[in-house]
């Protein structure tokens, strides 16, 4: 399969939302990272997304929609959807909540799960492509299962050309790291952080969330132990250099690669995904991150580092 790449005017928009109604996968940039958007009523696109990726298939996809009425006919509703949605919707904010009895979405899409993980994006690209497939799109990261996410066309395409119909380039994504991830089937649950920050859902929700726990089941995308990994092991809150790593600093350090010299978690979260790609071209042995704060949108670099880190399967 040779993979098409598309641009973001509106006859190619059109020519992706056609390959989608066709059943075919297309990547798409959203604020967060690059999707792999296949139609997630279709249980062989879905199936197809699984398969491009080498994604196991316990592991579940976010929804991606154009508006909150539209999630509503997929997901039970509540208040407290409401209240996140007003505030954080189209954004980098996913809602896991009770899936509808007639969604009709593929079961591949909830790994048979009762739980639905939704989101409007606000790039406008994805909403241009939602808007004209008119549907839900299954859109986990555009890359290769446990792999560096895709922040750029060209970072999708060294993943998973020849495995997808189309990628549609619309730049680089400002956010540069995946949703949040809050749980609303029962008590409000943080069960990932990413690209918006805890301290801002808790302020709009006037509570704490609660955290999931480390040995708790799988029950959303991006969860799993080890994952976003380059292909040189990773060390944290490196503060020396050992024989052959190379440094991804934060702050004003020398470095091969500095997620932001002047410490600003911002952009340091947009550099992540960009710059552990680029640190993959140098050949090193190891890969040292300086300390990264752990407040605000530190909290979800960490924990991106974190998997990044771990020991591979």
């Amino acid at each position: 399969m040779k993979t098409e790449i598309l641009t973001a005017d509106a006859s190619d928009i059109d020519r992706a939302a056609a390959r989608l109604n066709r059943g075919e996968l297309v990547a798409f940039p959203t604020e967060t990272v690059y999707g792999l958007g296949g139609d997630a009523r279709d249980d062989m696109a879905v199936a197809r997304i699984f398969e491009a990726k080498a994604r196991p298939q316990f592991n579940p996809l976010i929804v991606h929609v154009d508006s909150v009425q539209t999630a509503q006919r997929y997901v039970q509703w509540c208040d407290t959807a409401d209240r996140l949605a007003s505030a954080f919707w189209p954004g980098p904010l996913t809602l896991v909540l009770p899936l509808r009895p007639d969604a009709g979405l593929s079961a591949l899409v909830t790994a048979d799960l009762p739980t639905l993980a939704i989101r409007v994006p606000a790039h406008p690209v994805a909403r241009a492509l939602l808007t004209a497939f008119d549907g839900p799109v299954a859109a986990p990261s555009a890359n290769p299962s446990g792999k560096i996410s895709p922040t750029t066309a060209a970072h999708v395409i060294a993943g998973l050309s020849g495995r997808i119909a189309a990628v549609v380039d619309g730049g680089a994504c400002n956010v540069g790291l995946e949703s949040t991830i809050v749980g609303l089937s029962e008590t409000p649950t943080l069960l990932r952080p990413g690209g918006l920050p805890l301290e801002a859902l808790e302020a709009a929700l006037g509570a704490p969330l609660a955290l999931r726990g480390s040995d708790d089941p799988l029950s959303a995308p991006g969860q799993m132990t080890s994952h976003y990994a380059p292909g040189a092991p990773v060390r944290l809150n490196a503060t020396d250099l050992r024989p052959g790593e190379k440094l991804l600093g934060f702050g004003k350090v020398e470095a091969a690669m500095n997620l932001s010299p002047s410490g600003d978690l911002t952009e340091a979260a947009a550099n992540l995904f960009h710059h552990l790609h680029a640190m993959d071209t140098l050949n090193a042995k190891g890969i040292a991150v300086s300390p990264i704060p752990d407040h605000g949108l530190g909290r979800a670099i960490n924990d991106r580092l974190r998997r990044a880190a771990a020991p591979r399967p």
